[in-house]
């Protein structure tokens, strides 16, 4: 994507307020957005079409998506002559997830279907289907029919759409 160009549609996520609007208006530019998604960020790294969202994800605030690293220009410059290839990866979110304010979400990364992500985590690994996790780094700390139950609602395993 140039410059301008996502600068633009930076300004006008800002301009979104509804998050729900805002996540229709990057579906064109990420690798997929599911039904009924909540996005608060707009900082969703150089690659977005690196991105999977599944249905049913609600991501809160200053939540960052990295789907590259810039190891390379450190190794480019340290090593005159010799040039080294920039990593990047994608990041898949599957049905009904959470992910918590001030969450980095590192590239090569799954999160399963049913899951929660605390508040300040850094995922840099996958997080498997019906758990909550949270932590730097990010580590499964309860069940997701625990998180529900405590909530006072009732959980039933639901069929899901691959991403």
């Amino acid at each position: 994507m140039h410059r301008f160009a996502r600068y633009f549609l930076m300004l006008r996520l800002f301009l979104t307020g509804n998050p729900y609007k805002r996540a229709s208006v990057l579906k064109k530019h990420f690798g997929a957005i599911g039904e009924h998604c909540y996005m608060q960020p707009i900082n969703y790294g150089t690659e977005p079409y690196l991105i999977y969202l599944g249905n049913n994800v609600h991501i809160a605030s200053k939540v960052t998506f990295v789907n590259h690293d810039v190891i390379n220009f450190m190794l480019d410059y340290k090593n005159k002559g010799k040039s080294y290839t920039q990593k990047t990866g994608k990041i898949k979110v599957g049905d009904n997830v959470f992910i918590g304010c001030n969450t980095t979400i590192l590239y090569d990364v799954e999160i399963g279907n049913n899951v929660i992500i605390g508040a300040g985590s850094l995922v840099c690994k996958n997080i498997p289907e019906n758990s909550v996790a949270a932590g730097v780094p990010c580590r499964v700390i309860d069940s997701f029919e625990n998180f529900v139950k405590k909530r006072g609602g009732v959980y039933s395993h639901s069929n899901s759409t691959e991403i």
